[in-house]
C-alpha cells in the first residue's frame, strides 16, 4: 500500500477530524504470526499487517540511510528466497513489497509454507539487489490489536477463511495507520485508524459501496488495496475492489464505529482483483498505476476526480475513470514508487517465477 503526500492543511483538518481515543497498551515484545501488507511509517518504521495474530506490527529497522543510485533487480526472487531458508519455490509466497523512502531498499513480506500455519518473514533488497532477511525478532517493536477482526475460526459462505482478511491493505499519513479489511461486524468491510506510535486501538469504520458489475450495494466485499489522494483540494481514500470498482471517500469520514457510503468513481472491469496502486505524475499530469491479477496493468487518469457522477446502478462492463492498458507490464502482482520517474515492480512470469525489476514510469 502507497500513499500520495497531501497537503499540510488538508491532513492536519482530516486528522483532528477523526479525533481517536485509545485506551490499549501496545504490545512491545509483538510476535509476528503471519507478514502480509506493508507500509513505512517515519523512521524507517516498517508496519506489518498480521491477520492471523489479527494486529499491526511496526519494526524500527533503524535503515535511514539513504543509499546509492541504483536500480533493484532480482532475477528468480523467489527462488533465492526459498534457497535462504531451505525450502523449495512452491513453499513461498511473496505477500508485499514496498520501498523503505529513506534507504530506497525493498523489503518483502514472505509466507515461508502454505495456509494459516506458514511462518512469516521479512526480506529486503538494497539498492545493489542484495537480499537478506530482516530479523524482526531482534529490533525493537510495538503492536496494536485489532478491537474488530473476525474470529480465528471465522468462514465465509464459501467455506473460506475470514480472518485470512482481516487486514488487506495498510498506508500511513500523519501519525496515523489506516488498515483496510475485514471485520466481525455486520457491515465487515472496515477502514480502521490508529495513531502511531501507538497508544491503543479504536473500532473501525464500516463502508458500503455500490458495485456496478453485481448491480448492488455490498458491505461485506473488503477494500483490496488503497491510497491516499487530494480530490479538489481534500484528503481522500481511493480504494479497489474486487472485480473492479475504484470508490472515493473523504479522510475527514473515517471515524470509530462510523458508517460510510463510499462513492463509486469507476467500474474498471469484472473477473479481475486488484493487486497494488500508486499515483504519480508525468508530463504536468497525474495518473494512477494499478496492478491486477487478470486485467493487466491500467494507467488511470487522475485528474479532476471530483468531477466523475456516482455509480449506482448495473454495469455491464466499464464506466467511469477512464484507463489505458499497459501492454509492456505484463505478470505485475505488487508496485510502489522509487522517485518520481521510476518504481520497483514484483512480476510473475509464465512458470510462476517472480522476479524483482525496477521501471520507468510510463
Amino acid at each position: 500500500m502507497k500513499l500520495r503526500i497531501l497537503s499540510a492543511t488538508a491532513i492536519a483538518g482530516a486528522i483532528a477530524a477523526i479525533g481517536l481515543s485509545a485506551t490499549a497498551a501496545p504490545g512491545a515484545e509483538a510476535k509476528l504470526q503471519s507478514a502480509g501488507a506493508l507500509a513505512f511509517a517515519p523512521g524507517g518504521v516498517l508496519l506489518i499487517g498480521d491477520s492471523v495474530g489479527g494486529q499491526i506490527v511496526a519494526v524500527e529497522t533503524g535503515d535511514t540511510a539513504k543509499a546509492g543510485a541504483g536500480k533493484v533487480e532480482i532475477a528468480d526472487l523467489s527462488g533465492k528466497i526459498a534457497a535462504m531458508l531451505g525450502t523449495t519455490t512452491d513453499q513461498v509466497a511473496v505477500n508485499d513489497a514496498i520501498v523503505n523512502p529513506l534507504s530506497g531498499s525493498v523489503y518483502i513480506s514472505v509466507a515461508r509454507g502454505l495456509g494459516p500455519e506458514a511462518n512469516p518473514v521479512i526480506m529486503r533488497a538494497d539498492r545493489s539487489g542484495k537480499l537478506t532477511e530482516v530479523k524482526v525478532d531482534a529490533l525493537k517493536r510495538s503492536s496494536v490489536t485489532l478491537s474488530d477482526a473476525p474470529a480465528p475460526d471465522a468462514r465465509n459462505a464459501r467455506g473460506q477463511s475470514i480472518r485470512q482478511e482481516a487486514i488487506t491493505d495498510l498506508g500511513f499519513i500523519n501519525g496515523q495507520v489506516l488498515v483496510a479489511g475485514l471485520s466481525n461486524e455486520e457491515f465487515s468491510s472496515s477502514m480502521r485508524t490508529f495513531a502511531y506510535p501507538f497508544t491503543g486501538g479504536a473500532k473501525g469504520a464500516s463502508i458500503e459501496m455500490y458495485h456496478g458489475a453485481h448491480g448492488q450495494y455490498e458491505t461485506a466485499a473488503p477494500v483490496r488495496t488503497f491510497m491516499t489522494y487530494d480530490v479538489a483540494g481534500k484528503p481522500n481514500v481511493l480504494a479497489a475492489y474486487t472485480c473492479t470498482p475504484l470508490v472515493k471517500i473523504p479522510l475527514e469520514q473515517f471515524k470509530p464505529g462510523a458508517k460510510i457510503k463510499a462513492t463509486t468513481i469507476a467500474e474498471l472491469g469484472n473477473r479481475n482483483r486488484p493487486l497494488d496502486m500508486i499515483a504519480y505524475k508525468k508530463d504536468g499530469r497525474d495518473f494512477i498505476l494499478m496492478a491486477n491479477s487478470a486485467r493487466g496493468v491500467m494507467k488511470l487518469d487522475a485528474a479532476k476526480l471530483e468531477t466523475y457522477r456516482h455509480i449506482d446502478m448495473p454495469i455491464a462492463d466499464k464506466a467511469g475513470v477512464p484507463y489505458e492498458t499497459i501492454a509492456s507490464l505484463q505478470g505485475v502482482t505488487q508496485l510502489d514508487k522509487v522517485d518520481e520517474t521510476s518504481a520497483v515492480i514484483v512480476v510473475a512470469d509464465a512458470n510462476k517465477q517472480i522476479s524483482l525489476k525496477t521501471i520507468a514510469l510510463p
